[in-house]
């Protein structure tokens, strides 16, 4: 099997460079590697050989380049630095030598075949096994990035799959001219490629990656006339569009990338298997928002805080009002304006008779927890009780996400109440971790229990239910939901649905801090 190195595979009637140092096949290196088999040349002037440790008994690959030294030591530096990160999704380094006349790594064989050899071989690949690939690749650069470290050389050579589908990152290389942010841009690259087995030069350059070099070349990337490159639904059909929109948005460099660990989780979720049908191979998800759900001329106009400012100070006036009647005496069918007196030795005329005044107080809460109908990790679902546990120091967030409103695979997440039994609701009140948070609620009548399918099951229910006139969106941390109740409805299951997050400065999440509801 194809061992990669750092670029493309030499051409295949090149000439063999000979020089002093040149390694010879049943040598053996440092008293411990033996030379087995020459598999490849690549651009950056080195071999690699497939060879064994015979102290340990295990194959490893050998990557050698001569002479050594001051030629090498880039080489040896990157080597160095990668065997410090223990990683599923990084090929271990076992070894780096210098010898002056030549110098090479010792790293761990992968029995299988690049990124590169997969799609010349097979075509490109369904979105599911792309975006598995891609998630692998972004894991290993969230390994790899907290070290300070970049990997710098991130393109379908060096990305490896096994024969038993392990998906690992090889060969880090940086010059100087490397950053954290073009290891990120070429994981775009690399989903560009998956997708479409075409490379994206003009984004993520690929080092020695010119077309028409050998029987190795990658297609460079379908462009318009300006040279800007086609996104990969229009390449090739059935490209998920949230999958097409974060490809295209990891190769704009008008869009500032993720963390890699915030890549990381953004694909994570993504990488879902194809016969779990969440992705759509003709196109958007399925639970594409509906043309009710898209924002108004107001909201495209910046005028939706406006609007919602104006709902939520209607709302703080409303329950200012509800208080008012209620101290006056009255009740939210027939409020009075004037108070009236009655002596208490008065009896009530007879065909007036007298309500009993209901006692609005904080109601328990039998039942609490996450709900996320769109995730196959379920990653996000514990601490739900620390939202009504009595406080605000401690409560359930959301991981973090690279967009507002999850990435556009998701329909949000949300927190559902089970009172345990009917109670006359007088409002709900979330206390989140920031602001800027959009949310809405809605009630159901049925419990699906906690899993994937009850999920699915109960917000198709619940959201045909909305509570109130539409979402909620405040400046502050504090969100009232009071206007929307039925004085004549009694409510057992609610759930605080969260459609849009807050930025914050690695990407957009939210905390929970408490719920409290209302009523009698």
């Amino acid at each position: 099997m194809t061992q990669v190195g750092e670029g493309q595979e030499a051409e295949e009637n090149a000439p063999p460079v000979m020089t002093f140092g040149a390694p010879t096949a049943g040598e053996i290196l440092a008293e411990r590697y033996k030379l087995v088999e020459h598999i490849n040349n690549d651009s950056a002037g080195r071999l690699v050989w497939r060879g064994v440790d015979v102290v340990l008994r295990r194959p490893v690959a050998v990557v050698l380049r001569y002479p050594g030294g001051d030629s090498a030591t880039e080489m040896l530096q990157a080597a160095v630095a990668a065997s410090r990160v223990i990683h599923p999704n990084l090929v271990g380094v076992y070894d780096a030598i210098d010898e002056a006349d030549r110098a090479y790594v010792v790293r761990e064989w992968v029995d299988g075949q690049s990124l590169r050899e997969l799609v010349a071989a097979d075509g490109p690949l369904d979105p599911a096994r792309a975006t598995t690939i891609g998630n692998a690749v972004a894991s290993a650069l969230a390994a790899v990035h907290p070290t300070g470290m970049v990997h710098g050389n991130v393109h379908p050579g060096t990305v490896m799959i096994s024969d038993d589908g392990r998906v690992v990152l090889a060969d880090a290389r940086t010059d100087g001219a490397d950053t954290q942010e073009s290891d990120i841009r070429a994981v775009g690259g690399v989903l560009y490629f998956a997708l479409t087995g075409h490379w994206p030069h003009g984004e993520a350059p690929m080092r020695g990656a010119t077309a028409g070099q050998g029987r190795a070349a990658i297609p460079d990337a379908v462009r318009d006339a300006s040279g800007a490159i086609a996104a990969p639904r229009q390449v090739r059909a059935g490209v998920p569009a949230y999958l097409d929109d974060l490809t295209m948005d990891l190769l704009d460099p008008e869009i500032a990338p993720p963390s890699s660990d915030v890549l990381a989780a953004e694909l994570g979720r993504l990488d879902i298997p194809a016969d779990d049908h969440f992705l759509e191979q003709a196109g958007p998800l399925r639970f594409a928002a509906d043309t009710d759900d898209l924002p108004s001329p107001l909201a495209a106009a910046g005028g939706r805080k406006v609007a919602l400012g104006i709902a939520a100070t209607l709302a703080v006036a409303l329950v200012g009002l509800l208080i008012g009647i209620s101290v006056l005496g009255g009740d939210d069918k027939s409020p009075k304006t004037e108070p009236v007196a009655r002596p208490s030795n008065t009896a009530a005329p007879v065909d007036e008779p007298t309500k009993p005044t209901e006692t609005v107080r904080k109601l328990a809460v039998e039942d609490v927890r996450i709900i996320d109908p769109d995730s196959r990790t379920r990653n996000e679902l514990s601490d739900a009780d620390k939202v009504i546990d009595d406080s605000e120091d401690e409560g359930w967030e959301t991981d973090t996400y690279t967009r507002a409103n999850f990435g556009n695979f998701k329909r949000g997440m949300g927190v559902w109440i089970d009172l345990g039994a009917p109670h006359t609701v007088k409002s709900v009140q979330a206390v989140l971790s920031a602001s800027g948070a959009t949310a809405r609620l809605y009630t159901g009548t049925s419990d699906p229990g906690s899993s994937s399918a009850g999920d699915k099951k109960l917000v198709t229910e619940y959201l045909k239910t909305p509570i109130g006139d539409g979402f909620a969106q405040y400046d502050g941390t504090t969100m009232t939901f009071s206007n929307g109740f039925d004085p004549d409805k009694k409510y057992r299951y609610l759930l605080f649905w969260i459609t849009e997050l807050p930025a914050n400065d690695r990407g957009y999440k939210v905390g929970v801090q408490e719920i409290t509801v209302q009523g009698s």
